[in-house]
């Protein structure tokens, strides 16, 4: 299942996702993460898929969207893991641009102090690059990663990477209670973005199950004073993101294949399931048939009831 959705954006629309990555080998193990714990921390770059592969898996998800009545208005690197990992995502990139979607890639920005990393990069047409923290504490603590990074030489390439790419360039900031939340940290990540000069800068809160349970939004007055303060270095450019959408998930009327595929990278809530189920003409019988063949896993976060797809089922 290389690809899934579309998915409802705030950023992008309707994005198709595009899973070039097995779970859930990443380069960090963010806490908040929503497909959970990293079991395969790693920062050497290999080849996971044949981008082949990928771009026929697209192209005949594509087709069966339209023929639904489906839109689509982004081709987006969103997989289990750290999508830079992939030494072929330059080259997945080159074959999907014959398909006329804007190409977008969110990455954690672990990596592109690696000049081959940026290259790949800088083929697509919309990068998000993630930036929790400014000070090597604070990004070890909510990122925990792998061993052999440092935060300034992931900074440093951040720097590189915006010099050199001519597409548009977002970031994003995952805030979580009394762990960023300080007034130092937004006062850092202020100060560093006003020299990166993102098109739009990103805040968030964790609102699907996290990877670790202590993980909660900050409070309100947390979340006003770090858009007030970004906004004063950086202009308009930032975007407060308190909720996802529910609603425009993509369906090809396979519903099943359509809830594992979405599941597998983007839990989805109770309603967004419904919205599926009642699109396709099934019944809640199916959710508890895969629940039972241990697909698919029910789970309750902050009152709302999501569902994800079972990890030990996935192949690697």
């Amino acid at each position: 299942m290389l690809s899934f959705g579309p998915i409802p954006s705030r950023r992008l629309g309707q994005s198709l996702g595009i899973n070039n990555i097995p779970p859930k080998h990443c380069s960090y193990s963010c806490i908040y993460c929503q497909v959970g714990r990293t079991d395969k921390l790693r920062i050497e770059p290999r080849k996971f898929f044949n981008p082949k592969n990928i771009l026929n898996d697209v192209k005949n998800r594509i087709a069966q969207i339209y023929e639904h009545g489906g839109r689509i208005d982004y081709l987006s690197f969103v997989p289990d893991g750290e999508p830079t990992l992939d030494s072929g995502l330059g080259r997945t990139i080159e074959l999907l641009k014959p398909l006329r979607f804007p190409i977008a890639v969110f990455t954690n920005a672990s990596l592109v102090w690696r000049k081959a990393v940026r290259a790949d990069l800088c083929k697509a047409d919309w990068v998000s690059l993630k930036i929790d923290a400014a000070d090597e504490a604070t990004w070890r603590k909510i990122n925990r990663p792998h061993p052999g990074l440092g935060l300034k030489t992931v900074l440093d390439g951040m720097m590189k990477f915006a010099e050199e790419f001519r597409g548009y360039l977002a970031t994003e900031t995952m805030l979580v209670k009394r762990i960023n939340d300080s007034e130092a940290n937004f006062r850092n990540i202020g100060a560093f973005l006003k020299r990166l000069k993102p098109a739009r800068a990103y805040l968030s809160i964790p609102t699907r199950p996290p990877a670790e349970s202590r993980t909660f939004p900050p409070e309100e007055e947390s979340l006003n004073l770090a858009y007030q303060l970004l906004s004063e270095r950086l202009d308009e450019v930032v975007c407060l993101i308190t909720e996802e959408e529910e609603e425009g998930f993509g369906f090809t009327g396979q519903v099943e294949d359509d809830l594992l595929r979405t599941t597998a990278v983007h839990p989805m809530t109770e309603e967004a399931v419904e919205t599926i189920l009642r699109k396709s003409h099934a019944r809640w019988d199916t959710i508890h048939r895969l629940i039972a063949r241990g697909q698919l896993a029910e789970m309750v976060h902050q009152g709302k009831r999501f569902y994800i797809r079972r990890f030990s089922q996935k192949q690697g």
